[in-house]
């Protein structure tokens, strides 16, 4: 999959390093030095996916993802020197859909960026719209509708909602939604699953404390409510 790629990242060589990495891949890349220009460019440019560095000049990393997810679903990598487990949950928190961690593999750097631009372009063959009483997920659109109104959702929790929308009832473990909505090539632990899920409910649900949709059963994992 070819797709247009934005790097923002203050280190040069850094930046152009990830760029060869990406250009392999067949991509067409576009680097940034500081989160301001990110965000213009981003704008202006509509890249189907952004790797985010934390620490930039003028605008970091994390407000610069905060900005850009409330205007649009473009799939968002964090790649940083912070690797402890609150940065990344703040991350996510924020709308990211991954996070890695300086210094970066190559291998797994592309591998990340094949399954983000996989899962924002899901869609095939499957149905073009899931419905489950009055929420519809769009596959093709890349749009979640809750009682008519849009819903901005990360490609991850995208991901999450497809495929327990495609199955009302069904339990899914956290393990299969990370098998089955990301493929072996995500390095996901199981509660970023549960991050991923927290961040949904907020967003589709009247009240994220009693879920209608996406519901937990204790013990075993996530389900789509039967409507």
């Amino acid at each position: 999959m070819t797709a247009r790629i934005l790097v923002a990242d203050d280190d040069p060589k850094h930046a152009q390093l990830i760029r060869l990495y990406l250009e392999r891949e067949g991509h067409q890349v576009m680097t940034v030095g500081d989160g301001r220009a990110a965000l213009d460019v981003a704008r202006a440019r509509k890249p189907d996916l952004i790797l985010l560095d934390v620490m930039m000049p003028l605008v970091d990393g994390l407000d610069v993802c905060r900005i850009l997810r409330a205007e649009s679903p473009v799939a968002i990598l964090l790649v940083t020197a912070r690797s402890s487990e609150n940065d990344m949950l703040l991350g996510l928190d924020l709308g990211a859909d991954d996070y890695m961690a300086k210094p970066i593999s190559p291998r797994e750097l592309t591998a990340r960026v094949r399954a983000l631009l996989r899962r924002a372009g899901a869609g095939g063959d499957a149905p073009s719209v899931v419905r489950v009483g009055d929420l519809e997920v769009d596959p093709d659109r890349f749009e979640v509708r809750v009682r008519g109104a849009a819903v901005t959702l990360t490609a991850k929790e995208f991901a999450i909602l497809e495929l327990l929308a495609r199955e009302p009832g069904r339990v899914f473990t956290r393990a299969q939604i990370i098998d089955r909505a990301f493929g072996f090539e995500q390095d996901i632990s199981e509660r970023t699953i549960d991050a991923h899920v927290v961040n949904l409910r907020r967003k589709t649900e009247p009240d994220p404390a009693e879920p209608r949709y996406v519901q937990t059963v204790y013990g075993r994992g996530y389900r789509m409510a039967e409507q």
